[in-house]
C-alpha cells in the first residue's frame, strides 16, 4: 500500500482537528466575553448602588440644611418646628455645665504636667560646672545631716543630681551658693558654712545652709505632688470623663439631626399634592418620628450617664489628697526650720548690738 492511498485519511483528520480547535478557540471567548460583561454589570451595579447611597446622604444633608436656614431666618412657623421634652433639655443644660466645669479645670490644672510652672522666668541660672556642683554640695549636707538620726540615711550620688526646675530647688541652689560663698570665699569646702566662726556673716551661712536643705526637701515634695496630681487627677479627667462626655454630645448631634430631618419631612408632607406623593410624605414621616424617639432616648440615657458618674469627684478627691499631702510636707519642713532662723536672728542681733556698745 502506497502512501498516496493514506492522503484521504490524514486530510480528514486534520480538517477534524483545525475545526476542533476553532471550536475550543470560539468557546473560550465566549467565557472570556460572558465573564466581562458579567463584571461590567456588576460594577455598574455597584456604582449605582453607591450613587443611590450619595444621593440620599446628599438630599439629607441638604434637607437639614435647608431646614436649619428657615429656622435661623425665622421664616418657619412655631408649629413647624419640633419641640423636644423638658427632661431633654434639662439635661443638655446640666451636661453643658459639666462641660464647661471639665474644659475650664483641666485647662488650669495640666500645668502640673509641666515641671517648671512655678519657676522664676526672669532669673538665668546657669547649668555650668558651678551650678551642678553646687546640687552635688546640696545633696551632701543632707546625707550628713541625717547621720545619727532616725530618719533614713542619704547616699550622696556619683553622678551629680538632676538640675530641677522648680521655685523651691531655685531657692535651694541660690542659698547653697550663698552659703559656700560667706561660709569661706573662694572655697568650695562642703563645710565651709560650718566652720565660719561666730560672727554674723557666719550665722547667715549656716542659716542659709539648712533654707538650702528645707527647700530642697520641699522641690521634691512639690515634684511628688505633681506625679500624684497627674496620675489620680489628670489621667482619668481626660479620659473617663472626657470619652463620657463626647458621646453624650454625639448623642445630641444626631437628636438634632433626627428633628431637623423630621421638621424637614413634615415640611415636605404640608406642601405634597394630594394623592401618592402625600402618602408616600406621610410614610417618611412616620420613619422620621420614629427616629427621633431613638435618638432622644439614647441620648437621655448617655447624658444621665455622664452626669451620674461618680469619676470626676473620685478624680478631685485625688487632687485635693495630693495637695494636702505635698503643703503638709512643706508647713513640716519650714516648721522645722523657723526656730534654728529665729534663735539665728535673736543671736546676730545680740552680736549687733555687742559690736556697737
Amino acid at each position: 500500500m502506497t502512501f498516496t492511498a493514506f492522503e484521504p485519511t490524514i486530510k480528514k483528520f486534520q480538517q477534524e482537528q483545525t475545526t476542533h480547535k476553532e471550536h475550543r478557540k470560539m468557546s473560550w471567548k465566549t467565557i472570556q466575553s460572558t465573564l466581562g460583561n458579567l463584571g461590567q454589570n456588576v460594577q455598574q451595579g455597584v456604582a449605582g448602588l453607591n450613587i443611590t447611597q450619595q444621593t440620599g446622604k446628599l438630599s439629607k444633608s441638604f434637607a437639614e440644611f435647608s431646614q436649619t436656614a428657615r429656622e435661623r431666618l425665622g421664616t418657619l412657623d412655631q408649629d413647624d418646628v419640633t419641640e423636644l421634652p423638658e427632661e431633654y433639655k434639662d439635661l443638655e443644660r446640666r451636661v453643658d455645665a459639666l462641660r464647661n466645669t471639665h474644659s475650664s479645670l483641666l485647662r488650669v490644672a495640666k500645668v502640673y504636667e509641666s515641671e517648671p510652672y512655678d519657676y522664676p522666668t526672669q532669673i538665668n541660672e546657669s547649668l555650668t560646672e558651678t551650678a551642678t556642683n553646687i546640687s552635688h554640695t546640696l545633696t551632701s549636707w543632707a546625707a550628713a545631716a541625717t547621720k545619727g538620726t532616725n530618719l533614713p540615711p542619704i547616699e550622696v550620688p556619683e553622678k551629680v543630681p538632676t538640675e530641677h526646675k522648680t521655685l523651691s530647688h531655685a531657692l535651694s541652689r541660690a542659698a547653697t551658693s550663698g552659703a559656700l560663698e560667706l561660709g569661706s570665699p573662694g572655697s568650695s569646702n562642703l563645710n565651709a558654712a560650718d566652720n565660719s566662726g561666730g560672727n554674723i556673716t557666719g550665722l547667715m551661712a549656716k542659716v542659709l545652709k539648712s533654707y538650702a536643705m528645707v527647700q530642697a526637701r520641699i522641690g521634691d515634695e512639690r515634684l511628688a505632688q505633681d506625679g500624684a496630681i497627674q496620675t489620680g487627677f489628670l489621667q482619668p479627667w481626660q479620659t473617663s470623663l472626657n470619652l463620657g462626655l463626647q458621646a453624650a454630645m454625639k448623642s445630641r448631634q444626631n437628636v438634632r439631626s433626627a428633628r431637623l430631618a423630621l421638621d424637614a419631612a413634615r415640611l415636605a408632607q404640608k406642601n405634597a399634592p394630594e394623592g401618592p406623593k402625600k402618602e408616600q410624605a406621610r410614610i417618611e414621616v412616620d420613619n422620621a418620628e420614629e427616629k427621633l424617639v431613638a435618638a432622644t432616648e439614647e441620648a437621655i440615657e448617655l447624658m444621665k450617664r455622664v452626669l451620674d458618674d461618680p469619676e470626676p469627684i473620685r478624680a478631685i478627691a485625688q487632687l485635693v489628697k495630693a495637695q494636702q499631702a505635698y503643703h503638709l510636707a512643706a508647713s513640716d519642713a519650714l516648721q522645722g526650720l523657723i526656730g534654728e532662723v529665729e534663735d539665728a536672728a535673736v543671736t546676730a542681733e545680740a552680736e549687733f548690738r555687742k559690736s556697737r556698745a
